[in-house]
């Protein structure tokens, strides 16, 4: 991976029952880090000494959120092994396993436990996200199970999970601005997603795919760009939807970044997405620079 690049790995899911909820990013060369912008600054920057994994649960009372930055020291990795200071990811030909002990922010509560990540079919498709094919994006598993059995928070729930991985070959401020990014699971069992990267703007690419249960990747027309309610940060986000979008719940809202569980239509269907929206010029902003060690402290 190149001076400057990234690589991540981003894991969302819900409870069968819909009372718990968790995203999982495993970052090498976080594309959030203020420190590895600090470090671009004075000259080429190894993408390997800025590692996080970033760990939200979402649930009644339990809810927690971390992304403690480690150097390279405590890092490892390998084609089926990474390591974070002390948690760790590891395929093992069948399944994603995930070790987590991370302390959360800014209330240092802890998270530990293990997750196991199965995907229902794997997939080998990655796709340019801008013109000069610089940052690429594909999902892994659009569509597989999961087992949470956590000690700290007390849980253990199964559910519908989706992994995917983006990687790019600079920082992600040379090539963009904003995105909107969504995935929805289909009543066939596959998974829609949609990448408006640059949405309404000329030089913006719209990704619209369906990911089969058996291994296919189809093109579908996307319907027309309907904008939702700007989140309490003020950052303008949209989805593509047959019908009018309804937040169902607001995940996370940040000064450059939000997630949410929407409702809308898509291909004739009533389906249920996990939706996010990155403004990058918020990201790099001086201001949120100086805030974002607060909730992203950095070990060696």
């Amino acid at each position: 991976m190149p001076a400057g690049g990234y690589l991540w790995w981003y894991i969302d899911a819900l409870s069968d029952d819909g009372a718990f909820g968790l995203s999982i990013i495993a970052f090498v060369g976080s594309v959030f880090s203020p420190y590895y912008a600090w470090a671009r600054r004075g000259g080429p920057a190894s993408p390997d000494n800025h590692c996080a994994l970033n760990v939200a649960l979402y649930s009644r009372g339990a809810k927690r959120w971390s992304m403690t930055e480690r150097g390279a020291r405590h890092n490892a990795r390998d084609r089926t092994h990474l390591r974070i200071g002390p948690s760790q990811l590891e395929w093992d030909g069948q399944a994603l396993n995930i070790h987590i002990d991370e302390v959360g922010v800014p209330i240092p509560r802890r998270i530990r436990g293990h997750i196991r990540l199965h995907p229902r079919q794997l997939f080998n498709f990655s796709t340019p996200l801008d013109a000069a094919g610089r940052h690429r994006w594909g999902p892994l598993a659009p569509h597989a199970r999961i087992e949470v059995s956590l000690q700290h928070p007390a849980q253990r729930w199964r559910g519908q999970a989706y992994l995917d991985s983006n990687e790019g070959d600079e920082p992600i401020e040379r090539a963009f601005t904003e995105w909107d990014w969504s995935r929805s699971a289909m009543r066939d069992g596959s998974t829609a997603v949609l990448y408006d990267v640059e949405p309404g703007r000329d030089n913006g690419r719209l990704l619209a795919l369906r990911f089969g249960r058996h291994g296919s990747v189809a093109p579908f027309e996307a319907p027309p760009i309907q904008t939702l309610p700007r989140t309490a940060w003020r950052i303008a986000r949209r989805l593509r939807s047959d019908a009018p979008v309804q937040v169902v719940q607001q995940l996370e809202d940040t000064p450059f970044y939000q997630r949410a569980v929407l409702r809308s239509s898509l291909m004739g269907e009533t389906v249920s997405s996990f939706h996010e929206t990155l403004n990058v010029p918020r990201l790099v902003s001086p201001l949120v620079q100086a805030m974002l060690p607060w909730r992203m402290p950095r070990r060696g």
